[in-house]
C-alpha cells in the first residue's frame, strides 16, 4: 500500500554543489525504479545545524516528498544510512497528517455554507458612532453623563 513521506537529509556542508546534485538524482532514480513517485525535492541551502554533528556546525539541507510503500521507504533509509555525505536524516509518513487536515477544511467549509444560509438577508441598520450623536443633538446630555449635568 502507497503512502506519503517526506524524508529530509543533511548534507556535509563541505561537499561540492555538484556532489550534492549528483547525489540527489541518484536516490530519485532509486525511488522510481523501486515504483515511487517524486512528489517533490527541495533543495534549502546551506543553514545552521541546531548542535554539533560530528565536526559540522551546518549542513545542507535537501527535502524530498514521495508516495510508495514500506521496503522502498527501508531500502532509502538504509541507502542514506551507509553514505559518506549525509549527516542526519528522518523520515515522517505524512500521508495520515494531510487526511486529518482535509477532514478538517471539509468540517470547517460545511460550517461556513451553514452560517452564510442562516444569515438574515439584510444587513442590521449600523449603530451611530458617538461623535455623530453628540453632533446630532446639541444641548443634549453626553452618554453616561445625569441629564442635569451638561
Amino acid at each position: 500500500m502507497n503512502r506519503i513521506y517526506e524524508e529530509l537529509f543533511i548534507v556535509k556542508p563541505d561537499a561540492a554543489e555538484e556532489e550534492v546534485d549528483q547525489y540527489v538524482e541518484q536516490l530519485r532514480t532509486q525511488l522510481t525504479t523501486a515504483g515511487a513517485t517524486v512528489d517533490k525535492v527541495d533543495k534549502w541551502g546551506k543553514r545552521k545545524l541546531a548542535y554539533r554533528v560530528g565536526k559540522y556546525r551546518e549542513g545542507s539541507y535537501v527535502l524530498f516528498q514521495f508516495s510508495s510503500d514500506a521496503a522502498t521507504v527501508k531500502e532509502l533509509e538504509r541507502r542514506l544510512r551507509v553514505s559518506d555525505i549525509v549527516l542526519k536524516f528522518l523520515t515522517v509518513r505524512i500521508d495520515q497528517t494531510l487526511k486529518r487536515l482535509d477532514k478538517r477544511k471539509k468540517q470547517r467549509d460545511k460550517r461556513a455554507a451553514r452560517r452564510a444560509a442562516n444569515a438574515p438577508a439584510s444587513p442590521a441598520p449600523a449603530q451611530p458612532s458617538l461623535a455623530q450623536m453628540m453632533t446630532d443633538t446639541p444641548g443634549a446630555p453626553m452618554p453616561g453623563q445625569p441629564k442635569g449635568e451638561a
